[in-house]
This record gives structure tokens, sequence and C-alpha cells, in this order.
């Protein structure tokens, strides 16, 4: 009884837990998880491929752990259909956020840190095609990422500010990609990208907290873009994703997002996405 009445006063004191709006779907909030918690995510993105006009489909299986207020790491792995016929692991990531800057008011926060995210992929970087079977369309593709598609290092600064229910934060970000386990980068791709996001989060339910067993309900809208800046891989893209979020017993979270891009000349393996994640958070993990 004591946990669970600790937990409830730092949700309605905005203290040590996580607004609920600035659980952004697609990217990170600068503010951290709690000191000594636990999270665990099942993430599934479903994917139109444009290569193979199939549906592609990535697992991201994720575990994340609240070191201390201002260190939180994630461990997560990746596994998916994309590159080849059947589901298969295709490696994975480590990524730690840091929190230097924190400036509290009441009902409103400013915050800022610094994250680092290194990935390890075993795919290669053109479809596999399965014996015997039909030639695909054209493969034009120059994007990649850290999450699942290649291997390499990425790192940036977010910002982001809370105003009462409205949560806004901004991402800005360096990547640099590399070989993988089995596979060069080809000369065709950049090695080098640029990221960025602007991300919305709006509190709907409750409209007054009165009990950590409420649902929290929260909408989402997030801007995400990137550009590659060397060689003939140049491009850049712009895309768009709503979201809406259900928090129950104030541990459990249920995130659904479409992902569309909205500008561009970046040629892309897929230009549309669906998301469905689940994610359990345990407070007060004993040292």
């Amino acid at each position: 009884m004591k946990k669970i009445l600790m937990i409830a006063v730092a949700i309605m004191a905005g203290n040590g837990i996580l607004s609920a709006q600035e659980l952004y779907v697609n990217t990170e909030p600068a503010s951290n998880m709690p000191a000594h918690s636990l999270g665990i995510r099942l993430t599934n993105k479903f994917f139109n491929m444009e290569h193979s006009r199939e549906n592609g489909m990535r697992f991201e299986p994720e575990i994340m752990w609240g070191v201390n207020k201002k260190l939180m790491l994630h461990l997560q792995g990746y596994a998916s259909n994309m590159m080849q016929s059947s589901v298969r692991a295709e490696g994975g990531s480590v990524y730690a956020k840091y929190r230097f800057l924190s400036l509290d008011q009441q009902h409103a926060h400013f915050r800022m840190a610094a994250y680092v995210r290194a990935a390890v992929i075993d795919n290669p970087y053109y479809p596999v095609m399965a014996a015997g079977a039909h030639p695909m369309q054209p493969y034009n593709n120059k994007e990649l990422d850290l999450e699942g598609a290649a291997s390499g290092v990425n790192g940036g600064i977010i910002a982001t500010q809370l105003l009462h229910k409205l949560a806004l934060s901004t991402t800005l970000g360096y990547s640099r990609y590399m070989n993988n386990v089995k596979d060069n980068i080809p000369d065709d791709f950049s090695r080098n990208a640029i990221n960025y996001s602007l991300s919305a989060g709006y509190l709907v339910l409750p409209v007054k907290y009165k009990s950590f067993q409420q649902t929290n309900l929260n909408l989402y809208l997030e801007l995400l873009g990137k550009t590659n800046t060397d060689g003939i891989g140049r491009g850049s893209y712009l895309d768009i994703a709503p979201a809406v979020q259900f928090i129950f017993n104030s541990t459990t979270r249920l995130d659904l997002s479409y992902r569309a891009q909205v500008a561009g000349d970046m040629p892309r393996n897929t230009f549309n996405s669906f998301l469905i994640r689940v994610e359990h958070n345990i407070f007060n993990i004993k040292k």
C-alpha cells in the first residue's frame, strides 16, 4: 500500500513519473522514467513494402531501465520479414539518454537531454529473393535506420516543454551508418544523415486526477524528418504520425500510431506504416 501511494503522489505532483502527455509514441521526450524502475515494451510495426508490393512486419522487444533520475538505458532487439521471405532475428541496439537540464514550475516544466544509440545489425542491404521466386520490382531505396536496417551510431539533443495538459518536444540528431555484420554498406547509400522531429501530446482524460487507477487518454501528433547528407543517396523526407495512447493503472500503456510521408524526394522502401505497442512499467525496484 505504501508503494502504491508513493506512485500515486508522484503522478499527481508531476515529479518523478513522466507527465502522461510526454510519453510520445515515435520519439523520446527529454524527461526520463523514474529512478530504479524497469519497463518492458513489445512493439509491432507493419509496412507496405514498395519493392515487393507485399506487407512487411518488424517485431521489437525492448527493456528499459531508469538508472537514476538523470540517466536511463534501453536494450532493444529486432526481427522482421522485410529483407527476406520469413521472419528472422536482425540484431539489436543500446540506447542511453542523459537529462542535463530541468526547470520546474507549477503545472509546467522544461527539460533537455542528450541521447546516443549504437546498433549492430545482421541484415543484407538489399532484399534476399527466395529460391525460385519471381523477380522483385526494381529496388530503389536510399533510407537507412538503426532499428533493424543498418549498423551504426546516432546521437543528439532533445528539448521538451510541458504546459499544463500540452507537451511539446523537438529532437535534432546525427546518424552515422556502417557495415552490417555480413554485408558492407553499398556505395550508393548515404553514410551520414541528420534527423529531426517535432512532437505534440495532449492529455484528454482524466479531466482531473483523483486516483492512479484512472485510465489516461493521450493524443499525439508528430512530424518526423531525415536528410541524407552525402553521396548519390542524398535526399530528404518529412512524415506525419498521429497517435492515440491509453495508460492503465499508471503502469501499463497501449500505443496505436499511423505514419505517412507528406513531403520528400528520398527513394524509400516504404512510405507508410502502422505501429502497435504494449508497455508495462515496474516502479521502485530495489537495488
